[in-house]
């Protein structure tokens, strides 16, 4: 304990700003915090979260991994802690992700990589910074580690810096560290405190967190000028012991807070890209598990998670959500721009600026920090990309347009077309049947000419048809509609020097949707005469695979909708399927990829899923010209 001591009365050395700093919330002391009366309130209060606590479903593509970074466990000389003691204390509080900061650095036998299911990854700490060494898949990683001693370091040539650190609110505790050094000399005091210790570990623990404006603010300053990571820091050596009485236990260091870092697989590579990208937030788990927890901004290109930039076009809202009912408070540059009470907070943003949400708890009479997100950074999008040059087609590509594929309505005529882009040299060519996107509601193919020219550059015989659009004609018109467009192509395209049997079907959006539906259910081509043998592959770009809802296309009869998706289709033989998802996709399309995927492999058909970053839902087709662009790489490695 006398170490213990020695370490955190360095309080002389603070910055009287910081000493002196406004304790937002609090109504108790530390050392009244520690008296019985309000760790058994604390307590109970937790106890009631808990059973208050809901399950939720996280928006986007991302899993939540819980994360204790700054873990003390190499330097034998100022730590008691083991390796294998850290693994235990993971398992036990359900951490994914340990990451060892020691000031000797990593060494040889450092632990890294997955072991029963814990990440780990090794770090070094020197003078205030905690750098990550660079690996084959990621460059360096520095962080600023104890800002409450360096509140004007510059900030420069950082990734990120701590929000949070437990010495920080150690070194502020001279009152506490005091009654502490006197219940050493009295042992019926010291009986007491560790008795109380004993029976509620997590309260006392926690006794001294408290919430330090000074530090948000000076992370504040840095995300209005760069993207800059915040993390928290547990700082957990586990040495802290007297009288066979351990009072920083990994378990109880680790569920004080976390980093909860949002990657979409447990890896080093993801990892650290979720560290260095701000996909993370920040928690105080003891009082309540914050999983489920969310901040996103969606408009109607997509849905754009902590960390992201994202374009402030259209309706951009801001939405939280978190498992338990919380004060929300919302920030935008480091001002608090709305506040409100419940499990969701919904705002529509009208101005461009970094965004981050802190969620509060009340319990004890006091309000506790919970949860603080990292900033959504909106922008503007710039001119240039509002005013992109009309398509123009490559030399030696032709087009052909308005080419009537069906009979119906005279006014359906104009959606009863397709066009036809050619490459000059055909002969043998593959085909690209490809179905446009709009909610089954809107969209054209004379808004795909920047596609077709992609793809025909590229020696593929592409076609783009029109079909009829919902409400007006509500499904299965449009599946229809696909099924005649594909079997003329079949009987006509030969004519134009392509080979038949190497016929691609893909779509974007509701066209992925009925792309695979075409694929699957085998009814539409059956009326034309033909299967879904004729299909080489299905490029599904971004699709819909479970219609839910979506009345004015589907209507409300559940037996139909539940026809109209292509996963309750799934079986085999089918041709193999091409499925992408994009980083800042629509809120459900992520994982109905990846349940389509799963599905498919399972029924034994081929399937490959490949995530497309840095696109949003609009963006993939936008950019689909470009020659560097990964949908369009896809597309040409499936076919090829």
């Amino acid at each position: 304990m006398a170490q213990w001591l020695n370490r955190f009365w360095c309080v002389c050395l603070l910055p009287l700003a910081v000493v002196g700093a406004e304790r937002p919330g609090r109504k108790w002391t530390t050392l009244q915090r520690v008296e019985i009366q309000h760790l058994q309130a604390v307590h109970e209060a937790r106890l009631r979260f808990a059973k208050e606590r809901v399950e939720l479903r996280r928006p986007g593509v991302y899993e939540d991994f819980r994360a204790v970074l700054h873990v003390h466990a190499e330097d034998a000389a100022h730590t008691g802690g083991t390796r294998p003691e850290a693994l235990a204390a993971a398992r036990k509080t359900g951490v994914r992700v340990v990451l060892f900061t020691d000031h000797s650095g990593p060494k040889p036998d450092t632990w890294q990589g997955l072991r029963d299911g814990v990440l780990f990854l090794a770090c070094a700490e020197d003078d205030g910074v905690v750098r990550c060494p660079a690996s084959s898949a990621a460059p360096e990683l520095r962080f600023l580690a104890h800002v409450e001693d360096r509140l004007d370091a510059p900030g420069t040539g950082f990734d990120g810096m701590e929000i949070y650190n437990r010495h920080t609110d150690s070194k502020d505790e001279t009152e506490f560290h005091q009654y502490l050094g006197r219940a050493l000399k009295d042992p019926e005091q010291w009986r007491k405190l560790a008795e109380n210790f004993s029976a509620y570990p997590d309260e006392f623990f926690a006794a001294e967190a408290d919430y330090w404006p000074q530090i948000l603010a000076r992370f504040d300053r840095e995300t209005q000028t760069r993207p800059f990571t915040g993390m928290a820091s547990n700082d957990a050596h586990q040495n802290v012991k007297f009288q066979q009485v351990l009072f920083d236990p990994y378990e109880v260091s680790f569920r004080n807070v976390s980093t909860h870092l949002l990657a979409r697989e447990l890896t080093q590579t993801e990892i650290r890209r979720s560290l260095a990208e701000g996909h993370a937030y920040v928690a105080h788990d003891w009082l309540c598990d914050p999983t489920g927890f969310a901040f996103v901004a969606s408009n109607n290109l997509g849905l754009f998670e902590m960390g992201d930039p994202a374009p402030l076009a259209g309706r951009t809202r801001l939405s939280a959500q978190a498992p338990l009912a919380a004060r929300w408070k919302l920030f935008r540059n480091g001002s608090v721009v709305q506040e409100t009470t419940g499990a969701r907070m919904d705002f529509l943003a009208q101005e461009p600026g970094a965004y981050r949400v802190e969620a509060w708890l009340a319990l004890d009479g006091e309000e506790r920090p919970w949860i603080y997100s990292n900033p959504i950074y909106l922008q503007r999008p710039p001119v240039e990309a509002l005013l992109r040059p009309a398509a123009e087609l490559s030399a030696g590509v032709q087009i052909e347009r308005d080419i009537t594929y069906t009979e119906g309505k005279p006014e359906d005529a104009a959606k009863h077309k397709l066009d036809l882009y050619l490459p000059k040299q055909r002969k043998g060519a593959a085909v690209l049947v490809f179905i446009h996107g709009g909610v089954w509601r809107s969209g054209d193919r004379s808004l795909y000419t920047r596609l077709g020219n992609r793809f025909a550059k590229e020696g593929l015989i592409t076609v783009v048809p029109s079909y009829r659009l919902a409400p007006q004609n509500p499904h299965p018109a449009q599946i229809e509609d696909v099924a005649a467009a594909f079997a003329w192509v079949l009987r006509n395209i030969p004519s134009y020097g392509a080979d038949p049997q190497r016929i691609f079907l893909g779509g974007h959006s509701a066209g992925g949707h009925l792309a695979a539906l075409a694929a699957l259910d085998q009814r539409y081509l059956k009326k034309r005469g033909l299967s879904s043998r004729n299909i080489r592959a299905v490029l599904a770009l971004s699709g819909v695979y479970e219609i839910r809802g979506l009345e004015s296309v589907f209507g409300t009869d559940e037996q139909i909708r539940k026809e109209a998706s292509p996963i309750h289709h799934v079986s085999s033989p089918a041709p193999r399927f091409l499925i992408t998802y994009c980083q800042w996709d629509y809120d459900t399309l992520p994982a109905q990829a990846r349940q389509f995927h799963q599905a498919l492999q399972k029924a034994g058909v081929a399937s490959e899923l490949v995530f497309i970053p840095k696109r949003d839902h609009i963006s993939e087709m936008l950019n689909i010209d470009k020659e560097d662009d990964p949908t369009a790489a896809a597309i040409l490695r499936a076919i090829r």
